[in-house]
């Protein structure tokens, strides 16, 4: 696990600190990133589309969860599952809803590959969220999320 350091710090830390740029990434650099060991922060990681209604409908609640733990130990990361060829139709996306900050778009291949890498439960439906916490899963949903009931996982789980 230690080659996973320096993926993180030169491909996906950068990101952290940009803004929201939509950064096309593979599964194993997503894994990386979750898998970081080396930090008590709880990572959201939340898997929607721009073409799926229910992730765009609960998009603000993760927003607004977002913006509440901005200076906590809790970091939001959204991968979009659209196809890596509509990158441009995603940063539109995020720009028009001012998405992000972390906002990645997943070039994993066949989602049947690594999907149960992701959680064994999930059927690959999306919206999606998984959480990790000192590179460990603590927490995976399939199904949308309200403010209230994100926030009362989240104070579970940090």
């Amino acid at each position: 696990m230690n080659y996973l350091k320096p993926i993180f710090l030169t491909i996906l830390f950068p990101f952290l600190l940009t803004g929201s740029k939509v950064t096309v990434v593979t599964f194993e650099q997503l894994q990386a990133y979750a898998a970081n060991k080396h930090t008590d922060t709880l990572y959201i990681i939340n898997f929607w589309a721009t073409w799926c209604d229910p992730c765009v409908k609960e998009l603000p609640a993760f927003q607004q969860e977002s913006q509440k733990y901005a200076n906590k130990k809790v970091k939001f990361i959204f991968v979009s599952m659209n196809a890596t060829r509509e990158v441009g139709k995603v940063q539109n996306f995020v720009d028009a809803h001012n998405l992000g900050p972390v906002i990645l778009l997943l070039n994993g291949g066949n989602p049947n590959d690594w999907i149960d890498k992701i959680d064994s439960s999930w059927s690959g439906t999306i919206p999606a969220t998984v959480m990790y916490k000192s590179g460990k899963k603590v927490y995976f949903r399939e199904g949308e999320f309200t403010s209230e009931s994100l926030d009362k996982v989240i104070q579970s789980k940090k």
